[in-house]
């Protein structure tokens, strides 16, 4: 196990009814409130109207639209009128896209230049105004990480900028809140949350039993109590499970001590890029032939252990046994309604050299199985 410093200093409001205790967390930092949020889902659910009834004494400013793929041009827009109302605190109200957003505002709150800079270069980031967040649907656990994820159509990048300052100083997790979350939307979330724990279970040290006994807890509960919300929307314990399996996915616990880039991920972003497509679909498509791919007598030990210990599967052989968990991953994504192959949303194979390209740009040379561009075309084939 690698040597390892683990930040958590977000504060969790867990459970129904924590919204009350959304003034006291603000007046930590101050009245002037940049309040960010998506489209009006929030509206016609109620939330909106929670939260801001608990603003009263606050004055506050909106910032509405945030895309599904946050846009360099929404991180903008909210640093400028941040700068304009000299914003105290940050309040984010949605997924981890409206987090991520929310998060670039406030680096650019106190950035000269253009935000697109810190994004494509992390190190020009200095300081940032605190975050809390109020998490809408279960997915990249934006709510407790250091990550932001924005998009520049323009230039077809979708990059990842991160500073410690980024992680939230609070978040308020409802689990009601998630109750109006459509299922192709439920499915992508637990579908992103799942990858980023398989991004942390897939590598090559294989001696942090505690974070990997956390990842197969985490996967073995997405798989529970995917279908369950799915079917039952306002199943409080299913969204309370895949809630804080969210949060716990991607705050450096389970990637704590284990070294080496992401692999899915970077070629994800790629499609985000180009396509615009939804994060969490676009994973769940990667990842069965991703595992596929790498697949051999050097990692059949490591996925062996994941056929037993999460679908409890107990061949003798260890390919066999290997073999059939992925097999079981791809069913379980094609249970949750998820649309399997790239050609079922309109992607061909016209970009993908140059989408491979820029994927290894992105550090796939020191993934759990290292990935060369012609390997990133050929796992893209394998999809379409």
């Amino acid at each position: 196990m690698d040597n390892f410093i683990f930040n958590a200093r977000t504060k969790i409001y867990f459970g129904k009814g924590q919204v009350d205790n959304l003034p006291d967390i603000l007046n930590e930092f101050g009245k002037n409130v940049l309040l960010v949020y998506g489209g009006s889902s929030i509206k016609k659910n109620g939330i909106y109207n929670q939260i801001t009834e608990r603003l009263s004494e606050f004055s506050v400013c909106e910032l509405s639209g945030v895309e599904p793929n946050p846009k360099i041009e929404s991180v903008r827009a909210g640093a400028e009128l941040a700068k304009k109302k000299n914003v105290d605190v940050v309040l984010a109200v949605g997924g981890g896209s409206v987090i991520d957003c929310a998060k670039s505002i406030a680096a650019g709150y106190y950035y000269d230049g253009d935000p697109w800079d810190f994004v494509k270069d992390s190190s020009l980031i200095g300081d940032v105004l605190p975050v809390v967040a109020v998490l809408t649907i279960a997915a990249t656990g934006s709510e407790m990480n250091k990550n932001s994820v924005i998009s520049n159509m323009a230039s077809n990048e979708k990059l990842c900028t991160s500073s410690l300052k980024f992680i939230p100083r609070a978040a308020i997790l409802d689990p009601t809140y998630t109750y109006t979350v459509p299922a192709y939307h439920t499915a992508a979330g637990v579908a992103d949350i799942m990858s980023h724990v398989f991004e942390n279970y897939f590598k090559s040290d294989m001696t942090a039993g505690v974070q990997d006994g956390f990842s197969e807890a985490i996967l073995k509960t997405c798989i529970k109590y995917a279908k369950k919300a799915i079917d039952t929307p306002d199943d409080y314990e299913a969204r309370a499970n895949l809630m804080w399996a969210s949060t716990m996915a991607l705050n450096g616990l389970c990637g704590a001590g284990k070294s080496g880039s992401f692999s899915c991920h970077p070629m994800e972003h790629e499609l985000s890029a180009f396509y615009d497509i939804t994060h969490g679909v676009g994973l769940a498509i990667l990842t069965p032939r991703w595992f596929r791919y790498i697949l051999s007598e050097n990692t059949v030990d490591l996925f062996y252990r994941y056929a037993v210990n999460v679908w409890g599967i107990c061949d003798e052989d260890k390919f066999a046994a290997a073999d059939k968990a992925i097999d079981a991953t791809y069913a379980f994504f094609e249970g949750l309604g998820i649309p399997m192959n790239l050609s079922k949303l309109g992607i061909d194979g016209n970009k993908f050299e140059i989408m491979a390209k820029k994927a290894c740009a992105n550090g796939l040379s020191n993934a759990y199985v290292p990935l060369s561009e012609n390997d990133v075309v050929n796992i893209f084939n394998m999809c379409v």
